[in-house]
């Protein structure tokens, strides 16, 4: 298909076989986290980028991510459910519901954390019938008692892995786990600047493939180096400049859930940056593997994680901002998923920054249904024809909001087509506004 004269990009690997290996990912990390079960090697699943991985592995565990992406087990998680969670919640707990998942039936222990409200109930139900810790997540971020409070749920979560599973874990093991860690995310991050090239020699969708469900797989890391050495010495894509740049925000997408990425690029987009928890964020900052107290080293390092659930949000903006920048983005999109509140006000949010050099382009709320795609590449399309009109043109316009009259419930907030005066003063940055709507009575100045 095609859309304002651009064609599809394929999901190629070109003759890559690191890309070939990462797109055979899932099968892969079962066989080593059967290999590793088999060794007598913990198997640990988590649940959330707040878990830090570098202890699990300090532990002698596995590490692995137990997010849900399909939505086939959704109904099975339903029968326990609200139908008005999160679709990711709603998926993970699925597989738990039907014991379809083989790495969840495998894990010897589940490592939760309490971020949204939603996730934090599903837990309740898995510790039913399964072992579970769950860390206490401080909320506000720029408090520096939050921090020594994180820090010291670091220090019992090791002491509690210690004590499971008859091991001590060195400062030493810590900072060797850091290392490898710290190695995997410098990979990753490097394969995902590739993309602030004018002409990328991949897609967004290829850069969403280098990532595992398990960490620090030592054949991982040889296939991350691997495809650096590729695509550094790939052509650009054939088309890449004539695509629209876009840098995607929201809900992680996790692996079967890659939908709205998709249908970005098969109509004239190019994903070249990708905020959320499957993308840049986990990745952008290392960890300091020398410091004196690594799991205080830990503690910064994922305590400033720039997530939604957060309060306040600024971190996450400013992050924005500069991905917009580095990554030369002509238009935002910010996809969460149905019921995923956090990530729905935090796109409120967004949406009202007019002083800053950027703008979302457009928001989608789905779930992983299928049953609108066609609807989302509607939108995208006419968004895209919006981006190339707009194209070197100097034109601005005041930003209004206006309340619709009809349709949707009280407290809509429509956003109209029209960028600010002053978020355009003194930017190098274009950026169309396309509608933005909220639930619950909101109020712009």
């Amino acid at each position: 298909m095609s859309a304002c004269g651009s064609g599809s990009l394929p999901n190629r690997s070109d003759g890559c076989p690191a890309l070939a290996h990462f797109q055979r990912m899932i099968g892969a990390c079962l066989a080593y986290a059967r290999d590793r079960k088999a060794e007598g090697r913990p198997i640990v699943g988590i649940m959330c980028e707040f878990t830090p991985r570098e202890i699990i592995l300090a532990a002698g565990g596995v590490p692995v991510c137990l997010c849900g992406g399909s939505a086939s087990t959704i109904p099975a998680a339903e029968t326990q459910l609200p139908a008005n969670l999160c679709p990711l919640i709603k998926s993970t707990f699925g597989y738990h519901v039907e014991g379809s998942n083989p790495l969840l039936e495998m894990a010897d222990l589940l490592v939760a954390e309490t971020t949204c409200d939603g996730k934090k109930k599903m837990y309740e139900l898995l510790a039913e019938s399964r072992p579970m810790y769950v860390l206490e997540l401080p909320q506000k971020q720029n408090d520096p008692d939050g921090l020594a409070a994180w820090t010291r749920e670091l220090r019992k979560f090791k002491t509690m892995l210690e004590e499971r599973f008859n091991v001590v874990i060195s400062d030493d093991d810590v900072r060797a786990a850091i290392g490898d860690m710290n190695r995997e995310r410098s990979l990753r991050r490097r394969i995902a600047e590739l993309m602030a090239a004018e002409a990328p020699p991949l897609t967004g969708r290829q850069v969403l493939h280098f990532k595992s469900s398990i960490s620090a797989i030592p054949e991982d890391l040889a296939h991350y180096e691997a495809a650096l050495d590729y695509y550094r010495a790939a052509a650009p894509l054939a088309d890449a400049r004539q695509r629209v740049r876009v840098l995607l925000t929201g809900v992680p997408m996790v692996h079967g859930a890659e939908r709205v990425l998709s249908i970005i690029e098969e109509h004239g987009g190019l994903v070249v940056a990708q905020e959320n928890c499957t993308g840049l964020k986990p990745i952008l900052e290392d960890v300091d593997a020398e410091a004196d107290d690594p799991l205080r080293a830990l503690a910064e390092k994922y305590y400033h994680l720039p997530c939604s659930v957060m309060t306040k949000n600024d971190a996450r903006l400013e992050l924005l901002d500069e991905l917009a920048r580095q990554y030369r983005a002509q238009c935002v999109i910010g996809w969460s998923g149905e019921h995923a509140s956090p990530m729905t006000w935090s796109r409120t949010a967004c949406g009202g920054c007019a002083s800053r050099s950027w703008a979302p382009l457009s928001a989608h709320r789905t779930d992983y249904s299928p049953a609108d795609s066609t609807r989302i590449a509607v939108r995208w399309r006419r968004c895209l024809r919006r981006c190339e009109r707009r194209a070197g043109s100097s034109h601005r316009a005041d930003c209004a909001y206006s309340r619709p009259s009809t349709g949707g419930p009280s407290g809509m907030v429509r956003l109209d087509d029209r960028m600010s005066r002053a978020a355009a003063q003194g930017l190098g940055f274009r950026f169309p506004w396309d509608f933005l709507t909220t639930y619950g009575r909101l109020k712009w100045k």
